[in-house]
């Protein structure tokens, strides 16, 4: 039982994060470019070895790394309804999220869709549920590995 434990933690945190991506998708373009600009003001060192294509760079990781969450989210979501067994679940989500948030931006004011974020999208799909099942085989393996705590015997006397 301890695992259903997480399993409102997880439902949660999926959903705040579609909530945060799906908005995202929903903000008009010129107001989007400002808030990415403004950000890319502030890590612009970063990106200096791209040049011209810096804040495109910038775009795309945040692509990957909100979808990077997304996708270990929705695996520790999976895990925690014990379906582990099953693996496709998680990251067909993910596809469909991805596909939902591109399909967004087609009704958003002064956006685009773009079958290279939904690839993009999905890649940070594909890296968070190997994250979340990485650190689960870590965590696990390290829990097998501690030895059993031992009894002290009496000695009858």
């Amino acid at each position: 039982m301890k695992k259903i434990r997480h399993l409102p933690m997880y439902i949660c945190l999926v959903i705040l994060t579609l909530s945060f991506i799906w908005g995202n998708s929903l903000v008009p373009g010129d107001v989007s470019g400002e808030i990415s600009g403004g950000v890319f003001e502030m890590v612009a060192g970063l990106f200096i070895l791209f040049g011209d294509k810096g804040q495109l760079v910038l775009r795309k990781l945040a692509h990957l790394s909100e979808f990077t969450a997304l996708g270990f989210f929705l695996t520790g979501l999976w895990r925690n309804l014990r379906l582990r067994a099953r693996l496709a679940p998680p990251l067909l989500l993910g596809l469909a999220a991805a596909c939902l948030d591109e399909t967004i931006q087609i009704f958003s004011p002064g956006r685009d869709s773009s079958l290279i974020d939904v690839w993009i999208d999905f890649g940070g799909v594909c890296i968070g549920f190997l994250l979340s099942w990485g650190l689960r085989h870590f965590l696990d393996r390290k829990k097998r590995k501690k030895p059993p705590c031992r009894e002290t015997k009496r000695q009858s006397g």
